[in-house]
């Protein structure tokens, strides 16, 4: 609507120069893009997401010390770290999810070309519904697309992480010391699925930030295509 009076006060006008000036007031993203073209951008602006927010989950403490994605206890061992605690063992309980959150820094660190791939495979049927949507629209489809494939390439990863990080024998002992306490139900939870799940749920709600960003700041637009784009929605 607001182009048409843009277009409407510009044909009103006789000087060629006042024409000219409401002309450069146009957006950019005017021109009209296709759908694969808004694909391409919104490709990009998820890819733009693991290079510049998941990356941070692979150093240390990237999930353990980012509140956003931190990996907590599932419920099950919630009451095992409380019990641990009560008795003088809070030192092996910190270890414990500690642990939990170096294996999907050091699994996201390896997982990166996984979620690379995914972004290049994915195919929009409408990109442009999902450009005019929420925040996060992108990554929501992203998510729904392809979790589950992403799931089961994943959790391997996430096995050998806590194998490397010396996950699987610290949680071998917490628990094993926790089973041994009198009039305590015993538990034996699988954590390297709940890891898996937890550090899936961290990577993409980094990429949503950047979606956030690219969507509400202008200056993370930082390429021609982005610029294009994402223009549209404004």
């Amino acid at each position: 609507m607001k182009k048409l009076v843009i277009l409407f006060l510009a044909l009103s006008l006789n000087s060629c120069h006042e024409l000219q000036q409401v002309v450069n007031q146009l957006p950019q993203g005017s021109v009209a893009l296709g759908n694969d073209q808004i694909a391409a951008g919104l490709r990009e602006a998820l890819d733009k997401g693991i290079q510049s927010q998941v990356s941070k989950l692979t150093k240390e403490d990237g999930f353990l010390k980012n509140e956003a994605v931190k990996i907590l206890l599932p419920e099950e061992l919630q009451k095992v770290d409380k019990t641990l605690r009560d008795i003088g063992l809070g030192s092996l309980a910190d270890e414990g999810l500690k642990v939990l959150n170096r294996a999907a820094e050091d699994a996201v660190g390896e997982a990166t070309p996984i979620f690379v791939d995914a972004v290049k495979g994915i195919t929009f049927s409408d990109a442009k519904n999902i450009l005019l949507g929420s925040d996060n629209a992108a990554t929501q489809y992203l998510t729904s697309a392809t979790q589950t494939q992403l799931y089961a390439k994943f959790n391997p990863v996430i096995k050998n992480s806590f194998s490397k990080v010396g996950a699987d024998k610290i949680w071998s002992n917490l628990i094993t010391k926790y089973n041994n306490i009198p009039l305590t139900k015993k538990v034996n939870p699988d954590l390297t699925d709940y890891v898996t799940q937890e550090a899936l749920n961290g990577v993409f709600t980094m990429i949503a930030v950047e979606e956030k960003e690219i969507r509400n700041d202008a200056s993370s637009r930082t390429t021609d295509l982005l610029r294009r784009v994402f223009s549209l929605q404004d």
